[in-house]
């Protein structure tokens, strides 16, 4: 049987790692990080389009019984202007929809439904290089002194992997977007947000989201404009100072952010944000590259874990239907490029509109109702209504066309 080395155990590993078993390809997927390590607490959405794609290697009811439920987002300007609302999965979602969930416990329960179906998943596995052997077969070197040999490599490894840059050694670095991404939890909010729905507040200076969760727990983040920091550096700031920045931006705006803000205790967590838009070399040889390794959004489009995971299957598709290797990874590129890359565009410029000037404020306030209503009328189709086929035959001519 053909193996793969699956680089990374986060989302679009595992995924990655499901896929092929189901289109008859072993794969052993290797953390850096021991498996039982804990994130932070950042949470995310999965969105319709993931939701359909694990459902298509029926994937999808671990993530749906550990995670609630979104319909909608409404929006509101900073003066408390209600602008409208849209459908959190346009108009094709399918019956799924979309779900919210800590980032550690999707990872947690993807790599136990991997598990469960046969998957190997080494932790403490840290890559150090790749090469080809003679008999055209890939070994991996890792910092334990272990190997690992293989038919084919695939890097997983997010947004500063090591594999992108064996493939290239001048591919593109991660771009930071300006802003961190800063989450919090509270129980003791006065006014909590609909359940079932994501209230968005485009802030003066920063963006605002909060939806409350089935126990009534508040989850919330900002987008909040500042200089680079290095990891080391956002974890020294401590959760009282991170309020105190958040409530200083919020502090001339009319809406519930500052309360939030104010009412949240010891859970507040945060990371830099960057993106890459367009990395111009997928593959070489035995090596490809998916999810946040190929293509990394900014955090505005809440789609980053959901084209991790449509990337997953359907480069399980290509391997299952094409004789070799680098024909399967030229047709995943082939289908997946032009979609990312728009995606990562427009969530790169959400980014940027942001915090606008007063001109700009009052014309998204005046022009966005409408926005909303033709985006009721199925405007994001294109984003969340995609859905992938498994019995669908993939070749070369096929991903041509469908590109």
């Amino acid at each position: 049987m053909t193996t793969a080395l699956i680089i990374g155990g986060g989302i679009a590993g595992t995924v990655t790692a499901m896929a092929l078993r189901k289109a008859g390809i072993d794969a052993v997927v290797y953390e850096t990080y021991p498996t039982d390590a804990v994130d932070a607490g950042a949470f995310l959405v999965v969105a319709a389009n993931g939701l359909e794609a694990l459902r298509t290697i029926d994937a999808h009811e671990p993530v749906l019984k550990n995670s609630f439920p979104a319909s909608r987002v409404d929006f509101i300007s900073n003066t408390g202007k209600r602008l409208g609302n849209r459908p959190m999965s346009g108009s094709q979602d399918g019956g799924l929809g979309s779900v919210t969930l800590k980032r550690a416990t999707l990872a947690r329960v993807l790599r136990e439904e991997a598990v469960r179906r046969g998957v190997r998943v080494e932790g403490g596995k840290r890559l150090l290089a790749a090469h080809t052997s003679p008999d055209g077969r890939i070994v991996g070197s890792f910092a334990d002194g272990g190997r690992a040999v293989g038919d084919m490599l695939i890097g997983a490894d997010g947004i500063h992997s090591l594999v992108r840059r064996l493939i290239d050694a001048a591919a593109p670095r991660p771009r930071y977007t300006g802003q961190h991404t800063v989450c919090g939890y509270t129980r003791d909010a006065d006014s909590p947000p609909d359940p079932d729905a994501y209230t968005m507040i485009f802030g003066k200076q920063a963006f605002f989201g909060c939806t409350t969760a089935p126990d009534g727990e508040v989850w919330w983040f900002c987008n909040a404009p500042a200089e680079e920091m290095s990891k080391a550096e956002l974890a020294a700031v401590t959760s009282e100072q991170w309020r105190e920045r958040l409530l200083t931006l919020f502090a001339e705006d009319n809406t519930p952010a500052a309360d939030l803000v104010r009412a949240t205790g010891d859970t507040i967590v945060a990371t830099a944000a960057y993106d890459i838009v367009s990395t111009p070399t997928w593959s070489e040889e035995a090596m490809v590259i998916v999810g946040d390794a190929a293509h990394a959004c900014a955090p505005n489009a809440a789609q980053g874990a959901s084209m991790a995971i449509e990337d997953g299957v359907v480069l399980a598709k290509c391997l299952r239907d094409l004789r070799t290797p680098q024909s399967a990874f030229a047709a995943y590129e082939a289908l997946r490029r032009e979609r990312v890359e728009k995606v990562a565009a427009a969530s790169a410029g959400m980014a940027r509109r942001t915090a606008p000037g007063p001109v700009a404020r009052a014309l998204r306030d005046v022009t966005m109702p409408r926005k909303l209503d033709r985006a009721g009328n199925g405007s994001s189709d294109w984003l969340t209504g995609y859905r992938i086929d498994w019995d669908e035959r993939i070749d070369a001519q096929t991903a041509r066309r469908r590109r």
